[in-house]
């Protein structure tokens, strides 16, 4: 019985070792971060709303230059408990100011705070890791030039274990994968390859589109399956549609259709945009016509999921 105990401990505290190293939060390695530059400012603008930066961070119903100033304070309650975006301005005291450039891409794309802390994946950061390492430089750039914004935002509220961040080292390992989520599709495919490609770059990556648009799993991580195929709202009311190219609905739009909701706002029935994409829309209005083209031409040549699946 002894001999049973002490190898019970022994297994016991093999285990909180090895999970104690599996959950150690994670950065880009020295070589990774030099092949980053800070950029061009002007490009990383169109980076800063292709990724909504201040749908989450600037003040509710902020307009015009307003949007500009990310003091944080949106909540977002969710299965887990309610998350307060942070103060993200260049204030050096309570938002980003005084972030390196190894600090930012660390926390875009691992999701590891520049104190070594792992962050919520309530900050896409999942998404944000397919993103260039130039258009990482090029975003910091603009953000830079950001106003200040003086104050600290109040702390989540979670409880346990949610509220255990070295917890969350385990979760990436599931679920924080930089590859595409869709593959390219067939040479034999009517489809202009470079654009199809521009397009999966700003959904998958900085346009964190599956953020909202895909189904989660009971731990939250995003069933690719269901990619784009819709999902219960995060704040439990309603739910976001399917934007794949199902059958009727959405996907009986044409990419031109597309396109242009994303430039006006308006759906081919002469509907407006509304809700959370209100936001987004005006966002994505801001980018390059290329660029909502090529959104759109993403949209239609990916996989459909079946309403019956999601």
């Amino acid at each position: 019985m002894k001999k049973a105990v002490i190898v019970l401990v022994v297994l016991a505290v093999v285990a909180a070792g090895a999970g104690w190293f599996l959950s150690a939060p994670t950065k880009l390695s020295e070589a990774q971060l030099a092949a980053i530059a800070e950029g061009d400012a002007s490009q990383g603008e169109l980076v800063f709303w292709a990724g909504g930066c201040t749908s989450c961070h600037a003040a509710k119903d902020a307009a015009g230059d307003d949007k500009l100033k990310l003091g944080g304070g949106l909540r977002l309650e969710t299965p887990f408990g309610v998350f307060v975006a942070p103060n993200i301005s260049s204030s050096t005291a309570d938002g980003i100011g005084a972030w390196s450039l190894a600090d930012f891409a660390n926390a875009m794309t691992h999701g590891t705070s520049p104190d070594g802390q792992n962050y919520y994946p309530a900050f896409p950061y999942t998404s944000y890791a397919r993103m260039s390492g130039e258009d990482i430089g090029n975003l910091f750039a603009f953000m830079k030039t950001l106003p200040s914004v003086n104050g600290k935002t109040p702390p989540h509220e979670l409880g346990f274990p949610f509220n255990i961040r070295r917890g969350l080292g385990l979760w990436k390992r599931l679920f924080l994968d930089p590859s595409p989520v869709i593959a390219a599709p067939s040479s034999g495919n009517e489809v202009d390859a470079a654009l199809w490609d521009r397009g999966r770059y700003l959904v998958e990556g900085p346009g964190h589109c599956g953020e909202c648009h895909t189904a989660r799993n009971l731990a939250g991580g995003l069933d690719l399956a269901k990619w784009l195929g819709g999902a219960p709202a995060p704040t439990g009311e309603g739910r976001i549609p399917d934007i794949t190219p199902v059958d009727g609905g959405f996907g009986s739009w044409s990419a031109s259709d597309i396109a242009y909701y994303l430039e006006s706002g308006f759906t081919p029935e002469y509907d407006s945009v509304g809700g959370e994409m209100v936001h987004v829309q005006e966002n994505m209005a801001k980018l390059p016509a290329s660029d909502r083209e090529a959104i759109a031409a993403y949209l239609k040549a990916i996989p459909p999921v079946a309403p019956t699946a999601n």
